[in-house]
């Protein structure tokens, strides 16, 4: 049985397929609208409740710089440094996670003042106790590339906006002889510890220096230089020992004589390599002191980037969902670099005059999925540096990157999503990188004896008694070796083909053909017991984040093989629809990440994010198109508590983006678009090169959710995907809908 050729026949089981009156052949040559305002439809709000973990603030797409508030408060909700329930706010740093569930960065924080104020955190029940301000939230302002508040201990008025890496800050000082600015190297976000620091006058106007902090991020370093408008009065510096080793912990405080209503201007440069390169970013970006011009600039970027996808419809929630989301996609990955292209490495050094520009904050284990599989279409000029910047992070470390931040490997989660991001782009045929040496860098890394792949050659899955989290690591693992597989088949590089497509198979060995679940097996081949499929911790943790209601399915390489597992398509298609409709106690430990339930299906985690649009892969697209739209309406809202789990550096978004224009890849790599249920009317996809990709929705309503015929460049298409291919040579997708499956 071959589950995914049957589905060669998806339309033509379909009534009467649609032909446009236009042949579609020259809707390739379209272009975007030049003047839209795409920002306007951006809420930076949704995501920043709940557990979205959202960053709040300013910045430009991808800019190493995003400046915004840190709240007083710590805890899971405030991974971001801010959380749409609280009302205090104790600096404004540079740095900061989007949708994280753990929480760093939060480097060089400004805080301004007036009078007497402690550069410490400060207790919630005691106002006076550090350097905080409560705020009263009728006097925020967030949208795209800038930030106001006021407050209201200092009544001093903020606002922010920023470039690629300097972050411009505009206060608002009432008459003070006492106005002043702290600078806090002290207090980050999360995980984060400062262990060492310094801050240098320069002259009346200039501060210089360095954060080095320790945390998720085990060695981070980001330097700064700060340019004010007003010369300094007098530079306080206050330093604590950290260790034995000379260190320092430190902040700053500059004071200022003010007259009502008097207007202080910062620009906080910063850099991965050093003061003098963030003198030259200074000057490169942001060289005058025009901060109206600097909104207006950062709000031109986010348009440009935003506009790569024109998104029409005629529900106004609805687009404001989409272009927050496409928002969200972009705030990281983020750039690592100087203006030089100087970068720090991997390797602990710094290098001069890169080739590419280089990236950090990769949360792949999430963005695998969806978000840098929608980054392969409409981002395609930055493609060769992603790849380039992983394929510099295996030369330095000696293997593609797990969850890279700030030039640290912190080895988060399981798997080696990075092999799949990296095998996508040498099977969309991504130029700009060397392809030998990608294989290199593919094949070495899950050759290595680390982090349980050893027990993966020796036993062909990982036994639960060497190693924990078994089950999600070994299916983890098959995903990436059969990314490399393929690539491997493309080079002709047969012999290795064949041995990573078998270690690909290792999720078959977890299978129970009794009670159809995934279970963790000793090296003795036998399953663990006791087993309760609903909850996500045992004695031992066989999933991470998840249970084998949710590990079962993730299989997204080999649906045909999995299906074969389950004896016939009824058996898994009976199996797929009770994981819809089934409850039960995930116990008292379960994982705060499995959430966005549907019965079982947890929406709110990457794991489950292609089961939906397993129906279409074999062959029942109608209920996929049930199921998403399920999803697309009820697990997104345009809310603070928007979104119903972590946002995850952009790949709860990216689903959403990619779902609403009616598709999603499936498999890790290759390009194979899924269809879905499209919920637009019509969007015209960017996709470099002078290519513009329509999508059209024809008769699509609430009801009209079904997918009846499919025609591409006005000829009658039959397959149940698009082909990355298609998309980025232009051209015209259209869907008839219809209310009848």
């Amino acid at each position: 049985m071959n589950v995914i050729k049957k589905t060669v026949l998806f339309a033509a089981l379909l009534s009467i397929v649609y032909s446009c009156d236009n042949a579609g052949n020259k809707s390739s040559e379209r272009s975007l609208p030049a003047s839209e305002n795409y920002t306007k439809h951006v809420d930076p709000y949704i995501g920043t409740g709940d557990h979205g973990h959202v960053f709040l603030g300013a910045n430009v797409p991808f800019g190493l710089v995003q400046l915004g508030p840190v709240n007083i408060s710590q805890g899971w909700d405030w991974c971001s440094g801010y959380h749409i329930s609280d009302s205090t706010i104790m600096g404004f740093s540079h740095t900061h996670l989007s949708g994280t569930g753990i929480g760093d960065l939060g480097d060089i924080a400004f805080m301004p003042v007036t009078g007497e104020a402690k550069p410490e955190r400060g207790r919630p029940d005691e106002p006076q106790s550090g350097m905080y301000s409560l705020f009263d939230r009728s006097t925020e302002k967030a949208r795209p590339g800038y930030y106001a508040v006021h407050l209201d201990r200092y009544n001093i008025d903020v606002e922010l906006t920023a470039t690629e890496r300097v972050g411009f800050h505009k206060y608002t000082f009432p008459k003070s002889s006492d106005a002043r600015i702290i600078i806090d190297l002290i207090h980050g976000i999360g995980w984060d510890a400062p262990v060492d620091g310094e801050i240098i006058q320069e002259n009346d106007t200039v501060i210089s220096g360095y954060r080095h902090s320790s945390g998720w991020a085990n060695d981070q370093k980001i330097y700064f230089t700060a340019v004010f408008s007003t010369p300094i009065k007098t530079f306080e510096q206050q330093k604590r020992p950290y260790g034995n080793a000379g260190r320092m912990q430190v902040s700053g405080q500059l004071s200022f004589d003010t007259n009502e209503n008097e207007t202080i201007y910062v620009k906080v440069a910063l850099s991965p390599v050093g003061t003098d390169n963030a003198k030259k970013n200074m000057e490169a970006e942001l060289g005058g002191w025009d901060f109206e011009q600097t909104i207006a600039n950062a709000d031109a970027a986010w348009n440009r980037e935003l506009g790569k996808i024109d998104f029409r419809t005629g529900n106004d929630r609805t687009k404001r969902i989409f272009y927050t989301a496409l928002y969200h996609t972009m705030i990281a990955p983020s750039v690592f670099c100087d203006v030089n292209r100087d970068y720090f490495g991997s390797d602990r050094q710094a290098h001069r005059n890169a080739s590419f520009t280089n990236y950090t904050t990769f949360s792949l284990w999430d963005t695998y999925r969806a978000a840098h599989p929608l980054m392969t279409i409409i981002h395609p000029e930055k493609m060769p540096d992603i790849i380039n910047t992983m394929l510099t992070i295996y030369k330095e470390q000696g293997k593609l990157p797990v969850w890279h931040l700030m030039a640290n490997e912190t080895n988060c989660m399981v798997g080696n999503p990075g092999v799949c991001v990296v095998a996508d782009a040498v099977l969309k045929n991504v130029s700009g990188f060397d392809r030998e040496y990608a294989y290199e860098a593919l094949k070495n890394s899950v050759m290595l004896d680390e982090r349980g792949q050893k027990w993966m050659r020796e036993y062909g899955y990982i036994p639960f008694d060497k190693e924990n989290e078994s089950v999600a690591k070994t299916m983890e693992y098959a995903i990436a070796d059969w990314s490399v597989a393929q690539v491997a088949k493309a080079m002709g590089k047969t012999d290795d083909y064949q041995y990573f497509k078998k270690l690909s198979e290792g999720y078959k060995h977890y299978f129970d053909p009794e009670l159809q679940f995934m279970r963790g097996k000793d090296s003795e081949g036998k399953f663990r017991e006791p087993f309760n499929p609903f909850h996500s911790v045992h004695r031992e943790n066989d999933y991470t984040e998840g249970t084998a209601w949710q590990y079962t399915w993730l299989v997204p390489h080999d649906v045909d093989g999995l299906v074969e597992l389950f004896g016939s398509k009824g058996a898994f298609l009976k199996k797929l629809d009770s994981l819809f409709i089934v409850n039960g106690d995930m116990g008292t430990e379960a994982s705060p990440d499995i959430s966005g339930l549907i019965g079982q299906y947890a929406h709110g985690n990457e794991p489950s994010h292609h089961i939906l649009y397993l129906y279409t892969v074999v062959g029942e697209p109608a209920r996929t198109a049930e199921k998403v739209r399920e999803a697309l309406e009820t697990m997104y809202t345009d809310q603070p508590a928007g979104l119903c789990g972590n946002e995850d550096v952009g790949q709860m978004s990216s689903w959403y983006i990619l779902s609403a224009l009616g598709f999603y890849q499936v498999e890790p790599a290759g390009g194979r678009y899924y269809f879905g249920s499209p919920i637009m009317d019509e969007a015209s996809i960017n996709a470099g090169n002078g290519k513009v990709f329509t999508v059209t929705a024809r008769n699509n309503s609430a009801d009209n959710k079904y997918i009846k015929s499919v025609t591409l460049n006005g000829k009658p298409y039959y397959e149940p995907y698009i082909d990355f291919k298609d998309i980025t040579a232009g051209g015209m997708l259209e869907f008839e809908m219809s209310n009848t499956k």
